[in-house]
């Protein structure tokens, strides 16, 4: 070896010496850009893991057909449907939603890629693409609300292009209140031992949680306030409840963090002033709040954190509790248990209570009603003439019965591949006409890609 090709090997050696000890230097000391390669080594490696050119949140088939199927068109209630999953595309499955008509025809539609819409989130939450789109809410302009689970909310105009978004762990329902801001379910940012009330810990609960949280939103994608969940519970004495998240049909829940899933919060609505007046024992803006893993729905203030009124009476795992007037509050029951399509306690259920007479009843299935079930999710939504609206969501179906039972309409997703179908999270009715989507800034059908939040 000539001297000249010497000094380059040298030279070579020692350039490959000098960017180790640099690269090392730049991650022992976290030196900039040290948290961007690993902020991308790890979205890269989530990516990889969780990439599938199917779409998420894949259940059995349970329906042999697919699409709308009208069968008593005198009895189903007016207006368009809004449907909440993931549809194929061109460029794959995405997220999104599709309004349609009674024929099941699309009269309007929003699609995003979940990943673009929280690029941020990809290694701190899991991947948004394997998220599902839980929880919206329509504006009459054609503006959305959408969750993406555990990630974060968006509002979307009619285009599709996003307006604000919000990557606060955010989950599955979205209620409005009267003064225009939002109820939404939300969560810790990572688990945690306790809380500024319980700074020692949570008493009886060992290990890390995740605290759920209920979050009112702003207009404009602001918090303004957050409630912890488990503080409520121990202070109003109903901490009881959480060792049935510990029973072996009630293993919690561990998430992206290692953390416990002890009550799985699902839905928080307040009550509206219109029919405040109707429910003896709350007030307007008092909270309906709904606990998954220990089967519990209460009523609470705000503003002094007083649970007014709970029960866990014939619950198992339930979602989606509405006020429904005249001091009622209707649940969707899963009533899980496990088997087949719910065999072994005849399937999911809309329990109706009214706290301040200590009556239930049970609104659905009756002996009309087609076997309906999904153990989880699931949404139902009391309509204008009477009828309730079903979402089953595991089986991608959503269903309109009358107050007997009887089916009138339904809507079916359509199978990905052989034997599997996508969820659909819910189905939301709206009075709404063709006449009113054609007054929105985008044309009927019509899908822009995700773009730039304005600054």
């Amino acid at each position: 070896m000539n001297s000249s090709t010497w000094e380059k090997a040298t030279c070579l050696l020692s350039l490959m010496v000098l960017m180790y000890l640099g690269g090392y230097a730049t991650r022992w000391h976290n030196w900039y850009p040290n948290a961007l390669l690993e902020r991308a080594s790890r979205q890269a490696t989530a990516l990889i893991k969780t990439w599938t050119p199917a779409p998420p949140n894949l259940h059995e088939q349970v329906y042999d057909r697919s699409g709308a199927r009208t069968v008593r068109s005198d009895d189903v209630s007016p207006g368009l449907t809004l449907i909440t999953s993931t549809w194929p595309t061109d460029d794959g499955w995405k997220a999104g939603l599709s309004l349609i008509d009674k024929n099941g025809a699309t009269v309007h539609r929003w699609r995003f890629d979940r990943t673009r819409l929280f690029p941020d989130s990809v290694d701190r939450r899991g991947n948004p693409a394997l998220k599902a789109v839980h929880g919206t809410h329509l504006f009459p302009n054609g503006d959305v609300l959408v969750n993406v689970e555990y990630v974060g909310t968006a509002r979307l105009d009619a285009c599709s292009r996003v307006e604000w978004r919000l990557p606060t762990g955010t989950h599955h329902a979205i209620a409005q209140a009267d003064d225009g801001s939002f109820w939404i379910p939300g969560s810790s940012r990572s688990p945690q031992f306790g809380s500024r009330r319980y700074p020692s810990g949570f008493p009886g609960i060992e290990g890390k949680v995740w605290v759920d949280q209920l979050l009112n939103v702003s207009g404009k994608g602001v918090v303004i306030n957050t409630l912890n969940v488990l503080d409520i519970l121990f202070d109003n004495e109903l901490a009881h409840y959480i060792i049935k998240a510990y029973k072996p049909r009630r293993t919690p829940g561990y998430r992206k963090g290692g953390g416990k899933d002890v009550t799985h919060l699902n839905d928080v609505e307040p009550l509206s002033a219109s029919i405040a007046d109707e429910y003896p024992l709350f007030n307007a803006g008092d909270l309906l709040v709904s606990l998954r893993y220990i089967d519990m729905v209460f009523v609470m203030d705000p503003q002094s954190r007083t649970v007014k009124w709970h029960t866990h009476t014939s619950l198992i795992q339930q979602h989606d509790p509405d006020f429904i007037g005249n001091g009622w509050i209707g649940v969707f029951n899963n009533n899980s248990d496990y088997s087949s399509r719910g065999s072994t306690l005849g399937g999911s259920q809309i329990l109706a209570f009214q706290p301040h007479t200590d009556s239930t009843e049970t609104r659905f299935p009756t002996s009309h009603s087609e076997s309906f079930y999904t153990n989880t999710r699931g949404k139902w939504q009391h309509l204008s003439n009477g009828n309730i609206l079903l979402t089953e969501a595991n089986a991608g179906r959503v269903v309109e019965v009358t107050p007997k039972g009887r089916t009138v309409w339904e809507w079916v997703q359509a199978a990905h591949g052989e034997g599997e179908v996508p969820v659909v999270t819910k189905g939301t009715r709206y009075d709404l006409t063709r006449k009113d989507v054609f007054s929105w800034a985008c044309s009927p059908t019509d899908s822009v890609p995700v773009a730039s939040s304005p600054e």
